[in-house]
């Protein structure tokens, strides 16, 4: 992010979610396997870091795992594994008591290697012109809800409804609010492609090394 860019408006919190159980991976770590000689998180931290002030990384269990990557580890603010939303809300929360002055966090999914590098300012500039109170990264007509810019003023009623209302899928609570969707083109390949399954691991090697996607 250029210093002219920064001085011109609030900061943006980023927060890499991968506080998952990565179920259809096998278990583990997915965002720590290997990509073309680096690791998955890896690629994603070298695009998501540029376009925000501050980058975090959600993820339970033993930080240690992570301290590579000299990021902030954060827990999950409710416990047991309750899905990306419980990701958000960490983030809000975290941003809230360490980045007073932040409007605005940025969630990034930790298995998808080639994400926009321009995502954010997108996003941004969605949320600018229509005053949304989200705003979601599309591809091919589908959405991607944990590519998204929020407001963080919504932390209070995320964390209500997912502690009286066990709130867990994304969709349902963004249906309350005005999302901005933005479309990115998919012309050489998805930049949302993500890494769930062994098999995609193959397709993800696949499309470095023909199209050069990182």
């Amino acid at each position: 992010m250029s210093d002219e860019l920064a001085s011109t408006r609030a900061p943006i919190v980023g927060v890499l979610l991968a506080g998952g159980l990565s179920r259809r991976m096998g278990g583990g770590d997915k965002s720590l396997m290997e990509l073309g000689g680096d690791t998955i998180l890896a690629r994603v931290v070298k695009r998501a870091r540029p376009q925000v002030e501050t980058l975090i990384l959600n993820a339970n269990g033993d930080p240690g795992r992570f301290e590579g990557f000299q990021l902030p580890i954060i827990e999950d603010v409710i416990g047991g594994f309750a899905g990306p939303l419980a990701g958000i809300l960490t983030g809000m929360t975290w941003t809230l008591e360490n980045v007073p002055d932040a409007t605005w966090m940025a969630s990034f999914a930790t298995d998808a290697p080639f994400l926009p590098e321009d995502l954010v300012v997108r996003l941004e500039d969605a949320v600018e012109k229509s005053d949304a109170d989200i705003a979601c990264a599309m591809s091919a007509g589908r959405t991607h809800p944990v590519f998204a810019l929020w407001r963080i003023a919504l932390k209070e009623d995320l964390h209500r409804a997912m502690e009286d209302e066990d709130m867990r899928k994304i969709d349902r609570w963004t249906s309350r609010y005005r999302v901005e969707h933005v479309e990115f083109d998919v012309e050489q390949f998805d930049p949302f492609f993500n890494v769930n399954r062994p098999e995609n691991l193959d397709e993800a090697s696949k499309l470095l090394n023909e199209k050069g996607a990182a």
